[in-house]
């Protein structure tokens, strides 16, 4: 996790740990920027790509355990939320600060 501050144009990536299920060879990553939530989930050819605007951005769910947190991010529109697991407790609640901040900054339509 990056300790940069954020601006209007900058994004944060947040990956999940090797140590979890699914993880191992090809960690899912998160990507947080003004424009958009990005789950990136590499493969041996390509990767898998979900993004949902952050104007559309419902509500954010961390569950807790001992050691990692599961992360669903749940869009207005009624399309799949991108759900990650494996990401430090400070990660998970960092992308949920990080798009509260960034909605905040957007104009209420």
């Amino acid at each position: 996790m990056s300790t940069a501050p954020l601006s209007s144009t900058s994004s944060r990536v947040f990956k999940a740990s090797r140590w979890t299920r699914g993880n191992l060879l090809f960690p899912t990553r998160i990507e947080v920027s003004p424009e958009r939530v990005l789950r990136i989930k590499p493969r041996f050819f390509g990767s898998s790509e979900e993004s949902i605007p952050i104007t559309k951005v419902a509500s954010v769910l961390i569950s807790t355990g001992m050691l990692w947190s599961d992360i669903r991010i749940d869009s207005t529109g009624g399309s799949n939320p991108i759900l990650s697991h494996g990401h430090s407790k400070a990660d998970a609640v960092a992308i949920r600060n990080i798009i509260e901040h960034y909605q905040q900054g957007l104009p209420q339509r």
